[in-house]
């Protein structure tokens, strides 16, 4: 009978969902420290006092990104020093259109250069412009310079403070709300695998869809980590509270594994048992877990208690049998893959049951005593913020000095635009559109270009119709507080609906101020700077992905030769520690989804940069079916810690290795070193009968090799084309 869903639970879960996320959770914060300081002191007569407080909040809380609290803190306070700095010298080079001129220019290539350092760093450099450009228009007597700019800093020290308080206040809600939008990720990957085990479903656009999930995944599990293994409160914690979070995510990593490892040449398993309805059923239960999966994410989102919907024992007996009956009537042989599904299923289950026993108050108590510590630091990336790495990028050969000449000349081309064309008295918001969308690479400009026009035109179009209708100020105002909220809980989720909501957010604000409507001059000024950035990004020092796609491929090629290693190294009698085969199988799935997110930015270029595109959309896919088949082996081989095979397995691995050893060659990437290998001798004699186990590993890695030298073949077509 077929399972009635109803919608209007699902739009509530999610909308709740939303209420409970991190997103959500920034934008209260956010809204209420850039408010505050303004709704106080405008109590006691000093509106213009906490107009300017607010504006150095405004600037500080683009540095307050999702991470550990002391990398919030330690960022912001060096946006301060930067916040005060750039404050003074904009209001004395401000008396001058020439010396602005060459601040702005400056100015912007320095703080543009601060991308070296990493994402954080990029946004206390963004902080700094930020401030930099509301300055370039407000009239200030050299007397009143430093009280004026002391003040914009004591409001980004308020936000400071009020963030590190809001955050302490509830410790693990950051960790709780990341990780259940990464189990959220999560089952929505199960969903799209359990799809390729439906007849109807068309392969290579579920690859799609897959290699596109598998970035946010990615992407989701990079947030975790920063927050729980860079966090000591989290990883020493000596209740059970920030343990919970670490072991839940520690099983979420190995079920992501899991679920990788249920991958098989999916049109020969349809065309083998499509008409004997096993693969429906397995759809089902994959169906089934993501559900589940969907639960525990809302349970760790709301910070609440559940218990299971469905549970998978029975289902899964019901399905061992139905898979023994098809190996009785073709002889025993043919199943061996469906045994494998059965097995990584069983797996999955277990993880699932474990994490529900996580969050039972009855079994928690004991954590702590069946838990063994982990070498978590390993498992983060650690910035390097050394002087050298700043002035070793000083060279033409470097993508971020490109982009920040780039960013310095496209500037200083805004804010001569500004001075001619602009409209008004706010032309300002000519630079300001060039620093939000103008990016490293082309695909991303002219993505922010678009979502930025679209949401500033709709939200144009709402601003006016809001102020026609609606004259009563404190009304104004509750609006204004909402559009607030809503700008900055969309801007990391969605960019155009934060753009919609900032528009007629800005209008009523300027409104309420009794600057007048504002809504041409904004629209002019954001195409204004849309058009200059955009031009930009095509014409001085492009940067296309083609140029980079090569380091994304020796990148990828290394790891999975690695991981390889690692498993040949295990079936050869050498005990492998649970850490570095866990760190092996982190760098694959890191690496591939940079790769896959290299292609999907590709995709957006124009059509004379998508060179090798087809080539390149082929090596993902390989890449993708390789990882899985190395995941599906490895998770096996992990189990029993030491696992032994034939000589003739070991030497299918062998071969697999030296071939990406010679792609990478080819690429001049880096190759492994097969010598830790353990050589075992080939049976000379009778050879003895293969268990099902080696059965299915010679399989496997007959696969594999076939896979490997596919890869080798699509990688000489790239280096061809490039050529």
């Amino acid at each position: 009978m077929e399972k009635i869903v109803n919608p209007m639970k699902i739009n509530t879960r999610e909308i709740k969902s939303f209420f409970y996320s991190q997103y959500f959770s920034d934008g209260l914060r956010m809204s209420l420290g850039i408010l505050l300081p303004s709704i106080i002191l405008i109590q006691f007569n000093h509106f213009d006092l906490g107009l300017t407080m607010s504006l150095g909040a405004l600037c500080i809380c683009s540095i307050d990104n999702p991470g550990p609290v002391f990398h919030k803190r330690n960022a912001m306070a060096v946006g301060l020093v930067c916040l005060f700095v750039v404050a003074v010298i904009t209001s004395f080079a401000r008396l001058n259109v020439f010396t602005l001129g060459l601040e702005i220019t400056l100015l912007c290539f320095l703080f543009s250069m601060f991308t070296v350092y990493g994402n954080r760093a990029a946004s206390v450099g963004t902080s700094a412009l930020l401030v930099m450009i509301f300055m370039m228009d407000k009239a200030l007597k050299p007397s009143e310079v430093l009280g004026f700019s002391g003040i914009i800093t004591a409001g980004g020290l308020w936000y400071l403070l009020f963030s590190i308080l809001f955050l302490g206040v509830r410790p693990f809600r950051t960790a709780q709300q990341t990780l259940g939008e990464n189990i959220a990720d999560i089952a929505a990957f199960l969903r799209i695998k359990a799809d390729f085990y439906l007849p109807e479903k068309d392969i290579d656009e579920n690859y799609r869809k897959l290699v596109s999930q598998q970035i946010k995944v990615s992407q989701h599990q990079d947030a975790v980590r920063e927050i729980l293994f860079k966090s000591r409160i989290m990883v020493k914690e000596s209740t059970s509270a920030g343990r919970i979070l670490v072991l839940t995510f520690v099983d979420l990593v190995d079920m992501f594994e899991q679920i990788m490892a249920t991958h098989y040449e999916y049109a020969q398993i349809r065309e083998k048992f499509g008409a004997t309805g096993i693969l429906n059923e397995i759809a089902d239960t994959l169906q089934g877990m993501a559900d589940e999966m969907d639960n525990i994410a809302f349970m760790v989102l709301s910070n609440t208690r559940s218990t299971r919907k469905r549970f998978f024992n029975t289902g899964l007996e019901q399905l061992k049998a139905r898979i023994d009956e098809i190996g009785l009537n073709d002889r025993g042989a043919s199943n061996l893959a469906l045994k494998k599904v059965l097995i990584n299923l069983r797996d999955l289950n277990q993880r699932i049951t474990s994490i529900y026993n996580y969050y039972n108050s009855k079994s928690s108590d004991t954590l702590l005593e069946n838990t063994t510590d982990m070498e978590y630091s390993k498992f983060v990336t650690h910035q390097d913020y050394a002087p050298h790495v700043f002035f070793d990028n000083l060279s033409f050969d470097s993508a971020t000095f490109k982009h920040a000449i780039r960013v310095a000349l496209v500037c200083l081309i805004g804010f001569i635009a500004g001075k001619s064309i602009a409209l008004g008295h706010h032309s300002y918001w000519i630079l300001l559109t060039i620093i939000v969308i103008l990016k490293p690479g082309f695909s991303l400009s002219k993505q922010r270009n678009y979502q930025r026009l679209t949401g500033t035109i709709a939200g144009g179009v709402i601003g006016i119709l809001f102020l026609l209708f609606i004259p009563e100020k404190s009304v104004q105002f509750v609006f204004l507080i909402v559009l607030m909220l809503g700008t900055y809980s969309f801007l990391r989720l969605n960019y155009v609906v934060s753009v919609i909501f900032m528009t007629p957010y800005v209008l009523i604000l300027f409104n309420l101020l009794g600057v007048g409507r504002l809504v041409n001059e904004r629209i002019i000024d954001t195409l204004i700077g849309s058009g200059i950035a955009f031009a930009a990004s095509y014409l001085i020092f492009p940067s296309w992905e083609f140029e980079k796609v090569q380091h994304n491929l020796r990148q990828v090629i290394y790891a999975n030769a690695k991981y390889l290693l690692k498993i040949a190294e295990s079936v050869s009698g050498k005990e492998i520690e649970t850490v570095e085969y866990k760190l092996a199988r982190k760098d694959v799935f890191v690496k591939s989804a940079n790769l896959s997110a290299a292609f999907e930015r590709m995709t957006s270029e124009p059509k004379s940069k998508q060179k090798n595109i087809k080539e390149v959309h082929k090596f993902v896919v390989l890449n993708h079916i390789l990882s899985s088949y190395i995941a599906t082996i490895a998770s096996g081989i992990a189990a029993k810690r030491i696992h032994k095979t034939s000589a003739e397995n070991l030497k299918l691995l062998k071969r697999s290795i030296a071939m990406l050893n010679d792609c990478n060659k080819k690429l001049d990437g880096k190759v492994v070193d097969l010598n830790s290998v353990k050589t075992l001798t080939l049976n000379t004699g009778e050879p003895a009968p293969l268990s099902a186990d080696d059965l299915l590993l010679n399989e496997q890695l007959g696969f594999i090799n076939k896979i490997s030298t596919d890869i080798s073949r699509v990688t000489e077509h790239i280096i061809g084309g490039d050529a």
